[in-house]
């Protein structure tokens, strides 16, 4: 086998914008420039020999009405008053001939004075004999000919004879012919016409294409649809008429049910139309979501042609937030938990230089009931690391308040792989521990207790406290988005806690006496890989 590489793919050629139009333009324009001149052609043709019809059939009509004609046809061929009227009509209408013959269809006039007194040629004059004018191509005596009959009467309206007029029919080409060149010349003009048309046409089209080429025009669409369906963030723009253009996926997977969830969205961005002014980080409520959305007008030529906003779920933000503080409290108590084992050890240290066996035995001895009063009690009750290691941290940031955390000796938590059900727990419980140091910030001491009880598949939690409590007629609200009595951009946590669950399928409520206790219950399903003895 050869190892030469593979030729490189040839790019295909692609056709100008200035190209594909001119052609395309000008295969339009020279098919209906043929068909306008074989139409325009063919109407002239008819028109220029009509037109020549009309001038024999007048010059012939004349002949027929004029005395000298009507005179002469009741005397002898011979030196007749007729020839010389007709060779003079002939010559001056620039006619072949202008025959005048009697009934019987004898001559009295010819441009041949030889042939007068004979007998006329073709069978082409036997209806004007009968009284009917009659139009004819034929060759007689001389040239082919458009010939042209009338009869002729006396005044007593009898037909004596009949008035033959011929053209050449070579005159009657060039005639047309002459028409022609008019025809041409329109062509011609509509063509220069046309072109200078094409030239505008592709000028004004690369200006509002901004330059670009068709096909680069389909690959930025191409690319502005992948990036656009690719974004988590939602988008939603609109034109100057407050009309939808663009929705990607992301939005409207945030926004499901219909054009009303839509609303909010639309209002900020009509307002942003209607104002031209950026609308930055503001916060919105969609079909039970928390958006944080940003709103920009689109200008072109420095008029408004549009808006367009970017929104992505503040309920995901706060969550990794949650999660983020999380991770931080339970790093914060591993870095406590790490400088009390330090010292713990430099205690030791000192009393094993000191030779202090028995008040080294005593501290080892109340450390080690410490560790199982704390940590280990803990550890043994809540097997997953993540809640165990968030409850640590807790605990130790309420002893730095000045409060106490407990758990319940009755509390069992079992594993579980569910990564979702661990992070809803988490979060619940930190909005809810939280709040409570909150309500206690203005005591000098309080506790608060948790108990956690796992149960045929149910994780049950009780958390109260002896702070300040709720006044009842708070208790309904305290779940709404938004309702918050610590300040403004607040009341976002207890919202987000109870609308977790209530995907999850669990429920929290709330009981409180003011002064006295706040307690909530939270119920939410636990996939625990161990059960409860």
């Amino acid at each position: 086998m050869s190892d030469s590489p593979l030729p490189a793919a040839t790019p295909q050629r692609r056709m100008k914008l200035s190209t594909l139009v001119t052609l395309m333009v000008c295969c339009v324009m020279g098919a209906v420039l043929i068909l306008a001149y074989a139409l325009w052609l063919g109407q002239i043709s008819n028109v220029t020999r009509n037109g020549v019809k009309d001038t024999a059939l007048a010059v012939a009509r004349t002949l027929a009405d004029s005395p000298e004609v009507k005179r002469g046809l009741s005397q002898s061929p011979q030196d007749n008053i007729i020839a010389p009227l007709a060779n003079r009509v002939a010559e001056r209408n620039h006619l072949l001939f202008a025959v005048v013959t009697n009934m019987q269809g004898i001559r009295y006039s010819h441009p041949d004075p030889a042939i007068i007194g004979q007998t006329f040629i073709g069978d082409d004059i036997h209806p004007a004999l009968t009284g009917k004018e009659n139009v004819s191509i034929n060759h007689g005596v001389l040239a082919q000919a458009l010939r042209v009959f009338t009869p002729v009467y006396d005044d007593n309206h009898r037909q004596i004879g009949v008035v033959a007029v011929g053209i050449s029919l070579s005159k009657v080409d060039e005639q047309v012919r002459r028409s022609h060149w008019g025809v041409l010349w329109s062509v011609l003009f509509s063509i220069i016409v046309g072109s200078a048309g094409i030239y505008c046409l592709v000028r004004v089209l690369k200006r509002v294409l901004l330059g670009l080429e068709p096909w680069e025009i389909t690959n930025l669409y191409q690319q502005r649809q992948a990036m656009l369906q690719s974004l988590k963030e939602g988008v939603m723009a609109v034109d100057a008429l407050g009309r939808v253009t663009v929705v990607n996926h992301a939005a409207r997977k945030m926004l499901l049910s219909g054009e009303s969830g839509h609303a909010p969205l639309l209002e900020n961005l009509r307002e942003v139309l209607a104002s031209g002014q950026p609308l930055q980080d503001r916060a919105l409520g969609c079909n039970g979501r928390l958006l944080l959305s940003n709103t920009v007008p689109i200008r072109s030529q420095g008029r408004v042609t549009g808006a367009i906003s970017t929104f992505r779920d503040k309920t995901e933000v706060s969550q990794l937030m949650q999660r983020l503080d999380g991770m931080v409290n339970y790093v914060d108590a591993l870095r406590t938990t790490s400088h009390e084992f330090m010292n713990k050890l430099h205690v030791i240290l000192g009393l094993l230089s000191m030779k202090s066996y028995d008040k080294l035995e005593e501290y080892v001895l109340h450390t080690a009931h410490t560790y199982q009063m704390d940590i280990g009690a803990i550890q043994h009750r809540v097997k997953s690391p993540v809640v165990a290691g968030f409850l640590l941290g807790k605990i130790n940031r309420a002893k730095e308040r000045g409060f106490s955390l407990t758990l319940a000796d009755e509390s069992l938590v079992p594993d579980n792989p569910n990564e979702k059900q661990v992070t809803v727990l988490v979060t619940v419980l930190g909005n809810l521990i939280e709040n409570a140091l909150d309500a206690m910030q203005s005591q000098s001491e309080g506790e608060i207790s948790l108990l956690l009880h796992y149960q045929s598949g149910w994780l049950t939690c009780e958390v109260s406290d002896d702070g300040a409590g709720i006044p009842e007629a708070n208790l309904e609200a305290i779940f709404a988005k938004g309702f918050s009595t610590k300040g403004e951009n607040r009341g976002v946590g207890l919202f987000l806690a109870s609308q977790q669950l209530d995907e999850l399928g669990g429920s929290i409520t709330v009981e409180s006496e003011p002064g006295v206790f706040t307690q909530f219950f939270v119920s939410l399903p636990w996939d625990s890989e161990r059960k409860s003895a």
